[in-house]
């Protein structure tokens, strides 16, 4: 692999890694937060998933270092996740699960760029990769049948 793509593919990781990160921290503050008793259905599905999600950061952060590139601190982060940011309404449950939605859109759409960025020159990136796809996916359509059931309720 030239020097380029490698440095394209450590920066393409960086973007994921940071994502997932945010995830996190979005996700605990939100299974936190919410107050309810519909609430507590999505409250236990988001933190059961902070762990899965903090496991990518984990799985993104070692391809960096293993790639050659630098794993970046906390001062190198800037949040993007604008719809997964807590509610001052602690009630507002379906702005949460949309916010998740929109969160895991941004995931899937990052690792498909990277999968192709990857093709043909970095497999074992691009294998991780898929696997990480294929979670999102998974919790995306878990959270679009959450907001399915929570819109037919409301």
């Amino acid at each position: 692999m030239s020097d380029d793509v490698r440095k394209q593919i450590i920066e393409e990781l960086k973007v994921a890694y940071w994502m997932e990160i945010e995830t996190v921290m979005n996700y605990i503050a939100n299974s936190i937060n919410l107050d309810g008793v519909r609430a507590e259905e999505i409250k236990k599905a988001l933190a059961a998933d902070v762990q899965e999600e903090l496991g990518h950061a984990q799985v993104l952060a070692r391809r960096i270092k293993t790639i050659g590139g630098e794993v970046p601190g906390s001062q190198a982060f800037s949040a993007t996740q604008d719809a997964l940011q807590p509610c001052s309404d602690h009630t507002d449950v379906k702005s949460v699960i949309k916010g998740v939605i929109a969160a895991e859109d941004g995931a899937i759409k990052q690792y498909n760029k990277l999968i192709k960025l990857c093709d043909g020159v970095d497999y074992v990136t691009q294998d991780l990769c898929i696997t990480s796809l294929a979670d999102e996916e998974e919790h995306r359509r878990d959270f679009m049948g959450y907001l399915t059931e929570y819109e037919q309720r409301s």
